[in-house]
């Protein structure tokens, strides 16, 4: 289906435009035990979550689904300087296991459905 650029301009206008955060987290060189770290990240990622930062987060994985080192961090923040806040205060971060590099992201597109079963108090999200 062609558009006029009219009809894109108008349908652009209509779109999210909401401003969120992609925090892009890489493993450095530092040695020692990280597995000791990962606990403290996690206890972060779900306290950020709580307070309505964390939009979502995980690995980088193979195609088998193995972790490979490199992570992604979304989040709602008012500005850059609170998402470099944020970013900063993880654990991965502050004991230098993890380097990073913020992104701002304007989501326009796309969506996720949830289907909800009374019945079975289930749940899919696609």
């Amino acid at each position: 289906m062609a558009l006029t650029a009219k009809q894109v301009h108008d349908l652009h206008d209509k779109m999210l435009h909401k401003r969120l955060y992609i925090i892009f987290s890489e493993p450095t060189d530092k040695t020692g035990d990280r597995a000791k770290v990962f606990p403290k990240h996690i206890a972060y990622q779900l306290e950020i979550e709580r307070k309505g930062i964390l939009f979502a987060a995980g690995p980088f994985v193979d195609g088998k689904g193995k972790p490979q080192g490199p992570g992604m961090i979304v989040i709602r923040a008012k500005s850059m300087a609170e998402a470099k806040r944020v970013a900063e205060a993880d654990p991965f971060h502050k004991l230098g296991y993890r380097t990073f590099r913020i992104q701002a992201w304007e989501v326009n597109e796309g969506g996720f459905n949830i289907n909800v079963k009374f019945s079975t108090g289930t749940y899919t999200l696609e």
